[in-house]
Order: C-alpha cells, then sequence, then structure tokens
C-alpha cells in the first residue's frame, strides 16, 4: 500500500535527505559549470543553502509543521549563496509557506507547495532564463498538479513528477544554447533533482538517516568571514609612515575654477595629507597627495568636476609583504578570534558602505575609497545571505549601499536587502570588482540614494572587464576549443581568448577590449603573479597601446591571474 499522507516528521526526514542527496553530488555538479573555472560555483553554493535549513531542522527535536517550515525558510533564505543557492531558498520558500498551517500533507497539497515555490522562485529573478533550475521546477510543478487529479498515491505521484524533472532537465541544453556547445544540461537544475530524488529517498526509507559527518558538512571556521574595513594589522610597523597612500587623479573642470578655489582645495587636501602637488590650467587639475583617506580626497575632487586617471598605491606594501607571505597563519589566527560584537560602533551617518573583496591589495583599494566594511569573497567563495545581513549590522548608516562585484552574489545581496527593516539597502548591481571601484569613487554626497544608484550604475557600465584565469576541464565555448590547463580571458559577455599562457592570454585579452574610445587601462595582478612580472606586462601593454593610459595595481586576488578594467 503506498503512502497517502505526510506528517511533519516524515517531512523533516525526507528534507534532510534532500540536503544529503545534493551534498552527496556537489561535485559532479559543479563539473557542470558552463565556465571550465576553478570555483565553488552551483553545486557548492546550493550545499552550503540546504546545509543551513538542514542545520537548523535537525536542532528540530519533534517539530509540527509550522516550525519545520519556519526552520526550512529561514535557515536557507539566510544560508543562500551565489544565484542558484538564493533560487533553491526562494523554491523552499514558497514550497513551505503552503504546507505550514496543515497538519500533514497529501498529492493536493504538495502540488500546490510545489507550484507556490516555483512562482515565489520566478518573481525572484529579474529576468528569468528558460533552460536553468527555473524551467526545471516548472516543469515538475506542472506534471504535480497533473498527477494530484489522477492519484492519491504519493510514491507514484513523485515517481512521475521525477521523471518529468529528469526529462525537462534533459532538454536544457536545447533551450540554452551555451548548454549545448559545452555539452552539458544546466548545473541547477540536476542540482534541484538531487535535493527531490533525496527526498524521496527518505520519504521511502531507502535513504539512511541523516548526520552532518556523512555529509561532510563545511564546519563554520572554514568558512570566510567578513572583516572590518577598519580593522588593524598590530603585527605591522608602519609608525615612519604618516600618511599611507599615494593617491593621484585627474579633475576634468566642469565650472569656474579661480585661485580662490585652488587656494581651498589645497587647503583640503593638506588638512588631511602631505606631499600635495596641484597643478592646473583651462580645462584640467592634476593632483598628488599622500593621505589616509583617498575618499575624501576624490569627494572633494568631484565638487570640481568628473574625476579620471584616479590612482590610489599603498605605500605600506614592503611591510604587509611579511603578511602576504604568512596570510595561512594570520587567517587561523583571526579565525580563532572571538566575533566582533554584533552592535553597531560610531556615530550614526547618513551613508555607508558594504562591499565584497577578493584580495588583499584590492581590499586596500575599497577602504581607501571609502568602504565601511569588507566581506571576504567573490568567485571562489560567494558570501552568504547571512554574512550580508552580518555586515549590515555592523554599518551604523541610514543608507547603505552594497557593492557585490560578482553577478553571482547580486541576489544574495537583493535577499539580505529585502530582510532588513530598519535600515535602507541599496543594491549596485557591481559583476566585477573594477565596476565596484568605478562606482564607489563616483558616489556623490550630495545626491539622494536613488539618485546615486542611478549614477553609479551608469558609470560603472562604461567599464570593460577581462579576468584571467586557469582551465579547470577540457570544454567548448563561443566556438573555442579549451583543454585543462588552458589560460582563459573572460569577458564581460563571454570568451574573450583562450592561450597557453598567461601573457599570451592577457594581450590577447587587451586587443578584444580595447577601442577608440578607450582611455584608461588598470591592470590588477594576483597573488600567483610577480611585481616584476606584472610590470613587464604593463610595459609591453604600453608599447602596444601608446595612445591609452595603462597602470598597474596589485589586487592580491587569488585563481585570477589578472582582473583588467578599461574605461
Amino acid at each position: 500500500m503506498g503512502i497517502s499522507t505526510i506528517d511533519a516528521g516524515m517531512v523533516k526526514k525526507a528534507f534532510l535527505a534532500g540536503a544529503k542527496g545534493l551534498e552527496a553530488k556537489k561535485d559532479w555538479i559543479n563539473e557542470l559549470n558552463v565556465f571550465p573555472v576553478p570555483d565553488g560555483d552551483t553545486g557548492t553554493n546550493m550545499t552550503m543553502t540546504i546545509m543551513a535549513a538542514a542545520k537548523a531542522v535537525a536542532e528540530l527535536e519533534d517539530p509540527d509543521m509550522e516550525q519545520l517550515a519556519k526552520a526550512i525558510s529561514s535557515g536557507s533564505l539566510r544560508g543562500a549563496r551565489g544565484n542558484s543557492g538564493v533560487i533553491l531558498s526562494q523554491l523552499l520558500r514558497g514550497f513551505t509557506k503552503e504546507i505550514q498551517g496543515t497538519a500533514s500533507i497529501d498529492v493536493t497539497i504538495l502540488a500546490n507547495a510545489m507550484v507556490r515555490g516555483t512562482e515565489t522562485a520566478y518573481k525572484a529573478v529579474m529576468k528569468p532564463k528558460e533552460g536553468t533550475i527555473l524551467t526545471v521546477a516548472k516543469g515538475m510543478a506542472d506534471k504535480a498538479i497533473e498527477m494530484a487529479a489522477q492519484t492519491d498515491d504519493i510514491e507514484i505521484f513523485a515517481k512521475a513528477v521525477i521523471e518529468e524533472g529528469d526529462y525537462v532537465l534533459s532538454q536544457t541544453p536545447e533551450m540554452l544554447p551555451v548548454l549545448k556547445q559545452a555539452g552539458v544540461v544546466d548545473s541547477g537544475g540536476q542540482g534541484l533533482m538531487q535535493v527531490v530524488k533525496g527526498a524521496f529517498d527518505g520519504l521511502t526509507g531507502k535513504c539512511s538517516d541523516f548526520s552532518f559527518e556523512d555529509a561532510g558538512i563545511l564546519k563554520p571556521s572554514s568558512e570566510k568571514t567578513p572583516q572590518s574595513a577598519g580593522a588593524s594589522r598590530t603585527d605591522i610597523d608602519t609608525a615612519d609612515i604618516r600618511f599611507g597612500y599615494c593617491t593621484e587623479f585627474i579633475i576634468k573642470l566642469e565650472k569656474e575654477y579661480s585661485q580662490k578655489d585652488e587656494d581651498e582645495l589645497k587647503k583640503y587636501l593638506g588638512s588631511i595629507g602631505d606631499s600635495l602637488v596641484v597643478v592646473s590650467d583651462d580645462e584640467i587639475v592634476k593632483i598628488h597627495v599622500h593621505t589616509n583617506h583617498p575618499g575624501l580626497a576624490f569627494e572633494k575632487g568631484l565638487t570640481y568636476g568628473s574625476l579620471s586617471r584616479m590612482k590610489v598605491d599603498n605605500m605600506r606594501e614592503e611591510h604587509e609583504e611579511r603578511v602576504i607571505q604568512d596570510s595561512e597563519r594570520l587567517a587561523k589566527e583571526q579565525a580563532a578570534q572571538p566575533n566582533p560584537a554584533e552592535e553597531e560602533t560610531g556615530e550614526r551617518k547618513p551613508y555607508g558602505f558594504i562591499t565584497v573583496s577578493c584580495g588583499d591589495g584590492l581590499s586596500e583599494i575599497f577602504k581607501g575609497i571609502g568602504a565601511d566594511y569588507l566581506i571576504e569573497g567573490g568567485q571562489t567563495m560567494n558570501p552568504s545571505t547571512e554574512d550580508m545581513l552580518n555586515a549590515i549590522k555592523k554599518v551604523n548608516a541610514d543608507h547603505i549601499f552594497i557593492l557585490p562585484n560578482n553577478k553571482n552574489i547580486i541576489m544574495a545581496a537583493n535577499q539580505a536587502r529585502d530582510l532588513t527593516e530598519d535600515k535602507e539597502i541599496i543594491v549596485i548591481p557591481s559583476k566585477t570588482v573594477p565596476q565596484g571601484i568605478t562606482a564607489l569613487v563616483n558616489f556623490i554626497p550630495d545626491l539622494t540614494p536613488e539618485e546615486n544608484l542611478e549614477n553609479m550604475t551608469a558609470e560603472m557600465e562604461r567599464v570593460q572587464t577581462a579576468q584571467i584565469t586557469y582551465a579547470v576541464r577540457n570544454t567548448s565555448i563561443d566556438g573555442m576549443k579549451i583543454h585543462e590547463g588552458d589560460i582563459m580571458a573572460i569577458g564581460d559577455h563571454g570568451m574573450l581568448a583562450v592561450d597557453t599562457s598567461v601573457l599570451g592570454a592577457a594581450k590577447a585579452a587587451l586587443e578584444a577590449m580595447l577601442n577608440e574610445d578607450s582611455e584608461l587601462v588598470t591592470i590588477y595582478y594576483g597573488s600567483d603573479v610577480t611585481e616584476a612580472d606584472a610590470e613587464a606586462f604593463r610595459k609591453q601593454a604600453e608599447e602596444e597601446f601608446p595612445d591609452k593610459e595603462i597602470e598597474l595595481q596589485y589586487g592580491g586576488q587569488p585563481i585570477y591571474y589578472y582582473m583588467i578594467s578599461a574605461e
């Protein structure tokens, strides 16, 4: 005899089995990602999302349906990482809203819950794309409604729904050409199928009881944690350097600039730094200053016109070399320290800035241009919604701008925004670190939050970005054959070049990116590139593109040898 109803205890067992089923296949799901980059992507993100919920569920001893629904919804929402994780959390959120007021679930409630989950997930995505996890979820929800009218047996119902999900998943390459090129199905859809199949196995007794040890859940200490932009490094002797950042920029004058204005500008810059040089003509003013607050210098410059040729060099880098070389030890020490207090610190201010950063050099740049709080992460570790919420708690401001700097983090930032009630959260949809830097530099205090959102977004969209990394498997993308170990140049809209050397791929990226409108090129070199090699690349770029301004910055990002921006 089949199963006609499911109580809260059975739902708990099925959910935990679904989490275990996903975790068991996460590496395989990661390998389905279209771009063969070395990252923690779909499988990892979905697993960490559902494990956050699984932890909350496992702690409930004898829950009713309402307690269970709350644990699943809240745990997955706060633990959501990456686009796939956020979509999974929304599927679970909608599903649990439908079941939370029931004592037991039959096929009709189950079908309605699947429909509601799918509708909730579609609403969360600004531009839903077919051929993804959403399509697989919708296919199963439609089949669920059909089967609910044909049978009361949940086993028969579930088998038909799973069969339909597998079929829709198999068709995703026909819906998305990029999947067909790579010869894979959608990774998010595959992840969802592992959850559903695991849940069915748990429901029917084919799966052993859940345990975090068996599932290999990541301990909190292994995750990267946010750090305050104002955190001090007490083991670095920088006492001899009074002002740490060599700051240069050009103001393109947009209003009358008198001798009185120049004197005022010099007085202000002198109050926040030294080694001041101000040179002007009828159209531009060139600034050089050593300061601890480059962002304040940029903000002052914006009162006279628009900025270009912005450059910030950390003069304490020699002292920080020891920290970079010993980063593993420092990370362990920081992880062993107690978490900072949840309460906000400092006086309330109108605006605050949270940014995601993926390297010590990039973090210093963000601090210098005004970031209040840094969340460590990026392509190799997408921060969760919970990470965003914790950062929001630390920034004592009425309006807080979040810069995700990765397209796979934007949805988690939006979810944190929607969960915050006591502050206005504005998410700038920056997809790369260079976009985030440009957006933050173009913040204007005199504008409203809405005007800044529009202005910062418009300015960052002028930035082109290329990222140079290595392939972790064989594939074919945008007509380019890629072999494991090849060096790829990935642009904003796809693959720019594939080469056997880092320098070859980086040079090819510049050739593909630059045009007659490009003026400023900034090269951020990563932790796996020596300063000498980076400088040699910069000189070659200058020789090949003599009409462009080529700047070199230490980014310190892992995995990506270079990040290159052009504007």
